[in-house]
Formats: structure tokens, sequence, C-alpha cells
């Protein structure tokens, strides 16, 4: 387990619902905010510099793969981002998206 303290890339705009945490001391804390990270990045907020910066160390790759927010296109970037092997996308497939021919260059 990795001891995550509060900084600057722990954005508390994820935490509508409750008071947001001072500090990520738990896998729990720590995988409740990858998911509240993708959620939110999945709806077009993109995470400050700092925090893409911060969920990119190696200390958490354990955190992505105890998350496995499998509908997640930004959970799925994470998976890469950490080298970790390819999980099955359950996500919405939309049909216009999924046969277009320019989606092999993006």
């Amino acid at each position: 387990m990795i001891k995550i303290y509060m900084n600057a890339w722990l954005d508390a705009t994820l935490y509508p619902d409750v008071d947001p945490p001072t500090e990520l001391i738990t896998l729990a804390e720590q995988v409740d905010f990858l998911a509240r990270l993708c959620a939110a990045w999945d709806f077009g907020i993109v995470p400050y510099m700092a925090t893409i910066h911060e969920i990119r160390r190696p200390e958490w790759k354990v955190v992505v793969e105890a998350c496995r927010l499998l509908t997640s296109h930004s959970y799925h970037l994470l998976r890469r981002w950490h080298n970790l092997s390819a999980a099955p996308y359950l996500g919405q497939k939309l049909a216009y998206m999924r046969d277009d021919p320019n989606l092999a260059y993006i």
C-alpha cells in the first residue's frame, strides 16, 4: 500500500458528494479517487496536468490494476500508461464511431 498525501494534484472538485480527502491512505481511497477521475475525464473534464503526472508514477500501477473500471475509456488509457495487460472494454461501442475508417489514425 502506498501513502499519498494531499497535494495540488488532488482535485477536490471530484468529491461533490462528500468532503474531499486531505490524503489518500488506503487502497480503497486511492481506487475511489481513480474511479472519480476517470468518470469525470470520460465526460470531458480533463484532469490537471499535475494530476496526470501523479497518476502516471509507478506507485499507482497497483491502484490502476485494482480499480477495474472496464466501462471507462480513461481507465483503459491508464492501463496502457502503466504497461498493464489489455482488459476487455465493457462500455458502449457506438456504431458511428466503431465503423469510422479514420479511427485507425487516432
